[in-house]
């Protein structure tokens, strides 16, 4: 079973959860967006070739997520 993920960085304000162990260069073929109705946020879902998630990117995260999550992530600064 693949372990989670979660990293942040500080400086793009940006988290990720990576859902599988590995992902390689260019096994993401598709990424659909969703509005979460707050400027300068985001939420990017991230498939592969047969429709299955492989991660979720958060643009934003500050806005979006508590500050002990992004501590969690290992945050660079």
């Amino acid at each position: 079973m693949a372990a989670m993920k979660f990293t942040y960085d500080h400086r793009a304000d940006a988290a990720f959860i990576q859902l599988v162990d590995h992902i390689e260069r260019g096994e993401a073929v598709r990424s659909d967006a969703c509005d979460v109705g707050l400027p300068l946020s985001a939420i990017l879902l991230s498939f592969d070739a047969a429709d299955r998630l492989l991660g979720i990117e958060i643009l934003g995260a500050s806005r979006l997520l508590r500050p002990e999550i992004l501590e969690a992530g290992g945050s660079s600064k």
